[in-house]
């Protein structure tokens, strides 16, 4: 459960244990990986981290699972499941 107390560290591996519930091909942003509430909880700095920690994971360890394909007018990154 995502609260004031809970760390980057953990909120980045929620955010990849919740890719399994993506289908392949489907397209998501971070913020789809988290129920809305949750999402509102995150400080606005961590989810900007958050952000760059699932690019580098995408350009990573994450490169057979995801890739980068556009940004949001809101200039958030989206993903393609692979």
């Amino acid at each position: 459960m995502v609260n004031a107390t809970t760390s980057l560290q953990e909120l980045f591996d929620m955010a990849v244990h919740s890719l399994a519930d993506v289908e392949t091909g489907e397209t998501f942003i971070v913020k789809d990986l988290f129920r809305g509430f949750e999402w509102n909880r995150i400080a606005r700095g961590d989810r900007t981290r958050l952000g760059g920690m699932m690019l580098n994971y995408a350009g990573g360890d994450g490169a057979s699972v995801l890739e980068p394909v556009a940004k949001t007018p809101q200039n958030q990154q989206i993903y393609k499941k692979l």
